[in-house]
Formats: structure tokens, sequence, C-alpha cells
């Protein structure tokens, strides 16, 4: 498995209200997360609206973002998600990876 860490923005005021929807993911977006290879996806966020996401898949985060990008379900999660972000767009368009350079299993 590949460790993938990443980081995007949400918009300082609306954060209460992104972190709401996260407690209520769509069953068929956590669905097809789980088909496509996220595992151990994790998101943390600073006060100011910086993300910092972790999964683990089997290929790199490109290939795991085009298999999510072939579910519908994403489209509508992303399109609805974006209006959170501070670019205005949709979140998977604004990942930034992460160099992992240290790990202890």
């Amino acid at each position: 498995m590949k460790r993938i860490g990443f980081q995007f923005k949400v918009r300082q005021d609306r954060l209460a209200e992104y972190k709401e929807h996260h407690k209520q993911v769509w069953p068929e977006m956590l669905d097809a997360l789980r088909e496509t290879g996220w595992h151990n996806y994790t998101l943390f966020m600073r006060n100011d609206g910086l993300i910092f996401g972790y999964f683990e898949t089997d290929r790199d985060l490109a290939t795991a973002q085009a298999r999510m990008a072939a579910r519908a379900v994403n489209t509508r999660w992303q399109e609805f998600m974006s209006s959170f972000m501070d670019a205005n767009a949709r979140p998977d368009e604004t990942f930034v990876e992460l160099e992992e350079y240290f790990h202890l299993d």
C-alpha cells in the first residue's frame, strides 16, 4: 500500500458547515471510496481552513483520483462541496500532494 498525504483549503467562514457535511457523507460516496481502493482515509483541519488528508491505496494519487472520477456519485459530491473551497473549485481538483519523507511502523 502507498500512503498518500495531501492538502487543500476550505473557506474559513464555511468550516462548521463543511465539517457537518462530513458527519453525514452519502453512503454511496463511502461505498465508491472503498470500492476504488481508498483505505484509512482521514481528514484533519486547522482553524484557518487548511485541510490535511491521508489515505492508503495500491496506486498513486492520480490513479486513485481517476478511479473516483469515473463514479457519478463523486462528480455530484465534488460539485456539492465546491462552494466550500477557497478556489471555488471541486475539492479533488485542488489537492496538493505532500512528499512522504519519514515513516515509523
